[in-house]
């Protein structure tokens, strides 16, 4: 039986955790990066990228761990990231559906380098709309711009 995913909002004393499951989740998925870099942005993430977004999350039930979390803003999934440990059990959609309908995200951007990761959105219905050479801050990681396809509804006839 699947596990069915309740969506809540991270507090400040949740940050910690919060930077834990993003530096895990990176280090799985993130090869490219070299790990002066992933230290560099882990202090981004917990002194700033955090305070920046609206954040959700989903833990687990049995041990209160955060299994992942996103965040939101102007539209767009800043971050989504899903312990390694939960990988592949609905964490990331969860989190994904929740943003794209109750937060309004229909944008994201994806490291090109993360096979995985765009494979995951356009699965879940995301389509390429641009490209860049470098990561926000300017290091030569591209990134793929992403935007939500919304269902058209039938035309009656």
């Amino acid at each position: 039986m699947k596990q069915q995913w309740a969506i809540q909002t991270p507090r400040l004393r949740d940050f910690e955790a919060l930077t834990e499951v993003w530096e895990a989740s990176v280090r799985a998925t993130h090869d490219f990066l070299p790990d002066s870099y992933i230290v560099l942005l882990r202090q981004l993430v917990i002194s700033q990228y955090l305070d920046a977004v609206m954040l959700i999350c989903c833990k687990d039930p049995s041990s209160k761990r955060i299994a992942g979390f996103a965040g939101v803003a102007a539209g767009k999934v800043e971050m989504l990231f899903i312990h390694p440990d939960y990988r592949g059990q609905g964490v990331g959609k969860c989190l994904l559906l929740f943003a794209i309908n109750e937060l309004n995200a229909e944008r994201l951007d994806v490291n090109e380098q993360n096979p995985q990761a765009i494979g995951f959105y356009f699965k879940q219905g995301f389509e390429v709309i641009g490209r860049c050479e470098n990561d926000g801050l300017g290091q030569p990681y591209p990134l793929l711009h992403l935007r939500y396809k919304r269902q058209k509804p039938l035309a009656r006839s």
